[in-house]
């Protein structure tokens, strides 16, 4: 009991110590074409959200705590400097000339525009803005001269991106940059699902009573059947989630956690569970989306999307695989199994209290 204790002590300071939203956009979406195969125009697109924007340049104009289309006119110079200078574009190993810039709000990100003047060749450019962002971030291009032909991630450490004139990456194998573009989108979904330290909080208050290996199966199947049914909707563009929708999600994230908590404690049969489960999925589906709905991926969403929800099902699975069994090696003592449900579900209840207050008020504090 006593290790039962500290794992639990341990659990609890970690969701308090954690972000009140664990959702997070984390990339920027580059999308790069010439509008004539081999003319000297080159457009580009970034889109990224409000907050990914904020750690880059003060853009809020007026200071008022709101981001309106009127302060991205009004620091549409610093913009250009702040950004676009931050990403210098080559052709062909010379530089670019930046022509006109352009900053639009969007229902839940902010989209950059900027067109060029390049030589012929090979496209390079350099994010050196990821220096100045948290080491997790990444830029994704998904658009290579004449639409898409995979995608690619750079980060801190391999900030260039290089495209060739063909439309393909310098490598010259457009069939394994998708491969890969789609393993980044895996890994981005594992970091999370990982990294959502209230999924994981729902998860484990399932598993706590979840009973045997079937009934297991079934709750895992229901929360990732509503969960792939939200995810979806939302980022094709089906369901629209802007901020105060998104916020509102998140606090009702939490108050899922509450009630699964709440029953623990209080209900010894929990037939209804299963329906319960996907009901709460289809909400918690609304939290993954809110992620992708940031990223504007435009025409690269389909990927985005299977790639992203493949590795959340991986993480979930992983997770599960590794609490099963210790939840049924505790399930054979009855009492350190009720006082283990007991102890676990009034932290998860505690947790889950702490980010609603957080996500329906504002900040603790």
């Amino acid at each position: 009991m006593r290790r039962t204790a500290r794992l639990a002590l341990s659990l609890v300071l970690l969701v308090m110590a954690g972000s009140a939203s664990a959702h997070d956009a984390d990339i920027l979406y580059a999308q790069l074409w010439r509008p004539v195969a081999g003319g000297p125009e080159v457009h580009e697109r970034i889109t990224l959200t409000v907050g990914s924007l904020a750690l880059l340049i003060p853009a809020d104009a007026d200071g008022d705590g709101v981001l309106t289309q009127a302060d991205l006119d009004a620091r549409a110079p610093a913009l250009a400097v702040g950004i676009w200078d931050s990403m210098p574009l080559s052709a062909g190993g010379q530089p670019c000339t930046r022509g006109v810039t352009t900053a639009r709000l969007r229902a839940s990100y902010v989209e950059l525009g900027a067109t060029f003047q390049c030589a012929p060749g090979e496209l390079r450019q350099r994010f050196s803005l990821l220096s100045v962002l948290p080491s997790n971030y990444k830029v994704v291009l998904g658009s290579y001269i004449q639409g898409e032909q995979g995608q690619r991630f750079a980060d801190a450490s391999q900030p260039t991106l290089v495209v060739s004139e063909s439309g393909v990456s310098g490598s010259g194998q457009p069939g394994r940059e998708r491969v890969s573009g789609l393993l980044d989108w895996v890994g981005l979904g594992l970091v999370h699902i990982f990294g959502g330290i209230d999924h994981l909080a729902f998860l484990l208050a399932l598993l706590l009573v979840g009973g045997g290996f079937r009934r297991v199966l079934l709750l895992v199947t229901a929360f990732t059947l509503a969960h792939s049914l939200t995810l979806g909707a939302t980022a094709l563009g089906f369901i629209l989630l802007d901020d105060a929708r998104t916020r509102w999600v998140e606090a009702a994230i939490a108050l899922s956690i509450i009630w699964v908590a709440m029953e623990n404690l209080v209900l010894r049969e929990h037939r209804h569970r299963a329906l319960l489960t996907f009901l709460f999925g289809l909400i918690h589906g609304f939290g993954f989306a809110s992620v992708l709905g940031s990223y504007g991926l435009g025409d690269s969403v389909v990927t985005g999307l299977f790639g992203f929800n493949l590795g959340v099902e991986l993480g979930q699975a992983a997770v599960v695989a590794l609490l099963f069994p210790l939840v049924r090696i505790v399930q054979r003592r009855p009492v350190v199994h009720q006082r283990t449900v007991r102890a676990l579900s009034l932290l998860i209840l505690a947790a889950g209290g702490y980010w609603f207050m957080e996500r329906a008020w504002g900040p603790i504090g």
